[in-house]
């Protein structure tokens, strides 16, 4: 078993910097643009946020390589972008409109792309965790070597399923990555209050699956660990464990005032551990220049206001779609 790994200072060229400062802040301005369309009523149902964690899943697609699948729960814009999917799509999905990824049938908590390999947003809490060890079982019957990266949080890891999963995974060898996105508060109850365990990565230890614990806030930390996780992998060793530390900056939902945590507590984390600061701090540091920063966050922010204006102009799905996609054809 793998301790938490010792902080060190993690360096990365310019080039890479810049990638993950593009993705991070693509996931940060598009879920700042969705509370905003929530806000206006053209986002009907749940929204989960994905502000603050962005260091995750821009930090695991970085290792990720042609097939390998990725499952997760319902704060799932920020996997969908980091994987590839349109930013239109995905807004247009938010809005229940024809031109989202579900052809707007799916909406916030349940979009696909077989094309990118995305495998939803599930809306019960634990349940995508067995799908993603049948989605890496597959891979380990046709014998090539992609992984399954399988997100829930913290509040899932008290399921039952999840280590009925491990044991399985375990088991049979099943090349998938659990991926413990450690937010702190689960729906709104701190983990210190729900669980008894130091942490959750060594619950694997009863079923001798490998893990460590990961600073969430830091993307070169959390490719560090991915490229330990899917060298485990691809070698036929099974399962790995990653417990990444991080913090969502809104409510569970946009309808959580988050009253159970103080203001001052999450605008320290703001200014002294948010991951897209750090890795501007570091692309300064490598040469970048302000000018250079501000010319991709315009962009950014044009890609997503062109998704936002995608979304409000596409129109609903026709009365006859409530009977498409429900069998398929074998």
């Amino acid at each position: 078993m793998a301790a938490r790994r010792a902080t060190k200072k993690l360096t990365a060229p310019k080039k890479e910097l810049l990638k993950y400062y593009r993705d991070m802040l693509l996931i940060r301005r598009f879920e700042e643009k969705a509370g905003q369309l929530y806000g206006m009523g053209l986002i009907g149902g749940f929204c989960h946020l994905y502000i603050g964690q962005e260091a995750v899943v821009v930090g695991l697609e970085s290792v990720a390589m042609e097939g390998d699948k990725r499952i997760t729960t319902y704060r799932d814009h920020g996997h969908m972008l980091a994987c590839g999917m349109d930013a239109n799509g995905v807004m247009a999905e938010l809005t229940g409109r024809i031109g989202g990824y579900s052809k707007g049938k799916g909406g916030s908590m349940h979009m696909f792309s077989k094309e990118r390999d995305f495998y939803g947003g599930h809306g019960i809490v634990g349940a995508n965790v067995p799908l993603g060890a049948g989605l890496a079982f597959s891979d380990m019957y046709k014998g090539n070597k992609n992984v399954t990266f399988t997100y829930f949080g913290d509040g899932a890891a008290n399921q039952g399923q999840v280590y009925e999963t491990y044991n399985m995974a375990e088991l049979w060898k099943l090349p998938v990555i659990f991926v413990i996105e450690n937010n702190q508060y689960a729906m709104g109850t701190s983990v210190k209050r729900a669980t008894k365990s130091s942490s959750f990565w060594e619950r694997g230890t009863a079923f001798s699956i490998p893990g460590e614990q990961v600073d969430g806030m830091d993307v070169l930390a959390v490719r560090a660990a991915g490229q330990k996780a899917v060298k485990h992998c691809r070698a036929g060793k099974g399962p790995y464990i990653l417990e990444i530390m991080t913090y969502r900056y809104r409510g569970h939902s946009m309808s959580d005032p988050a009253k159970y945590r103080t203001r001052d507590e999450v605008q320290k984390v703001r200014e002294e551990r948010d991951a897209i600061e750090q890795v501007r701090g570091r692309l300064l540091d490598a040469g970048a220049t302000e000018a250079e920063l501000k010319a991709i966050d315009k962009e950014i922010k044009d890609i997503v206001n062109a998704s936002a204006e995608f979304a409000k102009e596409s129109p609903e799905p026709d009365p006859s779609e409530l009977w498409t996609d429900i069998t398929v054809d074998a």
